[in-house]
């Protein structure tokens, strides 16, 4: 199982910790080191600075969301960068939620989830591979754009830059088992959500039958500390956020997601507190055993411990998030 250090996206600034925890990863000997974006910072410009200060260190999205792009500009991000790190790029996109994609993008939300994310995936891959212009008459991405808006000057064309890679990996952010079934057949690999090792049936069948070489790389709390509860408090202070205001009442996949995981009753009552504006209280109603499960918080000893299960299962690449150099150290030696 590879490492990975997952550092997330800003909130009121860029953290002067970022860089520095990146390199020290890549002398640990991780294996990547992950951006992401929600309604702040972008994912691919902190990438492309620690790009600049690491050398050997995969550099992974987790995720680029879809709807703040164009699928032929998320291929040029990739490729520029992965041209600019000497073949490091690891493009891992989601969909997000209604909340974010209209609220935040102003535009709307697919009423075809599935189709929308293969379709996505297809025209980056057209993009990366180079091998005719780009073409597809599809339902949410057509190329060239055939809508009544449009002049119909529209052309096929084909990037100017020859790829370095143009199997560059993608891998998908996906939570149902529908969607996580639709990664495995075409993505390279899979970030999931609140990884739990004992609960792998969760996402469905689709884990039962992986293609070879396919990544799975959940992102999960790390950290080495005396008092388990206290290391678990930034782990509630997320889902509550996550399960609470990452989405609508009627419509919030994360709460979803958790409710599958045997904490219906929980997540709604999270979602009612926090929707109230009951934001403490929305935090201290995660339950201390659901936050623990898809963590790796407490003692060295305990840690290690419970290292093995993730080891068993289907993952491939553990991404770390992990406030500390020290969490980082003990992780890559329980890890070697």
């Amino acid at each position: 199982m590879r490492l990975g250090l997952a550092l997330g996206y800003w909130g009121r600034g860029p953290s002067p910790d970022h860089v520095s925890l990146a390199q020290e990863a890549e002398r640990l000997g991780y294996d990547s080191v992950w951006t992401a974006e929600s309604w702040g910072s972008d994912v691919f410009t902190p990438l492309t600075w620690i790009a600049a200060r690491t050398s050997t260190i995969k550099l992974g999205t987790a995720v680029a969301q879809m709807a703040a792009r164009s699928p032929t500009t998320t291929a040029m991000h990739a490729l520029t960068l992965d041209h600019l790190s000497g073949g490091r790029m690891l493009l891992g996109l989601g969909l997000s939620g209604p909340q974010v994609v209209e609220g935040w993008y102003g535009r709307p939300f697919p009423k075809s989830p599935l189709t929308a994310t293969r379709e996505y995936v297809d025209v980056v891959r057209q993009v990366l591979r180079r091998e005719a212009p780009v073409v597809l008459d599809g339902r949410f991405h057509s190329h060239p754009y055939g809508g009544a808006d449009g002049t119909g000057l529209g052309k096929p064309l084909k990037s100017i830059t020859h790829p370095l890679r143009p199997g560059l990996p993608i891998l998908l952010g996906a939570e149902g088992p529908k969607n996580v079934a639709q990664t495995a057949r075409i993505a390279d690999g899979w970030l999931p959500l609140y990884w739990s090792p004992t609960r792998p049936d969760v996402y469905g069948p689709a884990l039962q039958q992986l293609p070879p070489g396919f990544l799975v790389a959940p992102m999960t709390r790390v950290q080495v500390c005396d008092d388990v509860a206290g290391g678990l408090l930034p782990v509630k202070a997320m889902l509550g956020f996550y399960i609470g205001g990452m989405g609508h009442a009627a419509r919030n996949f994360h709460a979803d997601l958790m409710a599958r995981m045997g904490y219906e009753e929980e997540a709604r009552r999270i979602q009612e507190l926090f929707l109230a504006g009951r934001r403490e209280e929305a935090v201290r109603a995660v339950p201390d055993a659901f936050a623990d499960e898809i963590s790796l918080v407490g003692p060295r000893e305990r840690i290690a411990e419970r290292l093995e299960s993730w080891r068993k299962g289907p993952v491939t690449d553990l991404l770390a998030l992990s406030p500390d150099r020290e969490s980082l150290r003990v992780l890559a030696e329980l890890n070697s």
